[in-house]
């Protein structure tokens, strides 16, 4: 079954969507973004957060002990990575704190090579702000793909949700611009999404076992 993260939250009022809707998984944004909070922020929101949603940090090339310290305060369970994080930075991570780690690989025509020593990738759509631009790729590029569990990010909404987990069986969907109205997050969106999310899956697994 496809699990579900709602990537980008910044505000209370987030917290409380995600809360009632109860995703799998929500994001915290380090990197230079719209969407970007400080630790301290980001702590105070994870204080709030449901304990059954598990938190991932978003970075982009930041120090390897600034990700482990978010991860030993409990600010994250996993560390998403969208740099030039190779397989020695993930290594390095994991030994100071056992943190599971997302490497994110940004996918054009075909799908390029892929780090080791990761715990899941995320494929998202290539772009030079490294992903963000609410846009998907060419989903054929992952038709030969067996590997590591993979997050699906790129343009994802309740238009092609339902598609992407019958085409894909991600492990899980990661959506950031498409549970948002105007910019900021929406929490009829967020719990539109988690309902199609749980519903597609548990159709997609029916049809696999019939």
């Amino acid at each position: 079954m496809s699990k579900v993260k709602i990537c980008g939250l910044s505000r209370a009022e987030d917290i409380d969507a995600v809360n009632r809707a109860l995703p799998d998984y929500i994001g915290f944004v380090f990197a230079e973004s719209r969407r970007r909070v400080s630790e301290a922020t980001a702590a105070m929101l994870r204080e709030k957060l449901d304990d059954r949603i598990r938190a991932v940090g978003v970075f982009v090339n930041e120090d390897v002990l600034s990700v482990a310290e978010l991860f030993r305060r409990g600010v994250i369970d996993l560390a998403q990575l969208h740099g030039d994080e190779d397989a020695g930075y993930i290594a390095r991570l994991k030994e100071l704190c056992g943190c599971p780690v997302v490497k994110a690989i940004g996918v054009g025509d075909t799908l390029p090579p892929l780090p080791e020593n990761a715990d899941y990738y995320l494929f998202d759509t290539l772009t030079a702000q490294r992903g963000g631009a609410g846009k998907a790729f060419d989903w054929g590029a992952l038709r030969d793909y067996h590997g590591l569990p993979f997050f699906l990010a790129g343009g994802l909404g309740v238009g092609n949700i339902p598609d992407a987990i019958r085409s894909l069986a991600p492990f899980c969907v990661d959506v950031s611009s498409g549970a948002e109205t105007n910019g900021k997050k929406d929490a009829a969106l967020i719990a539109q999404i988690v309902r199609l999310v749980r519903a597609e899956s548990a159709g997609f697994e029916a049809d696999v076992c019939e």
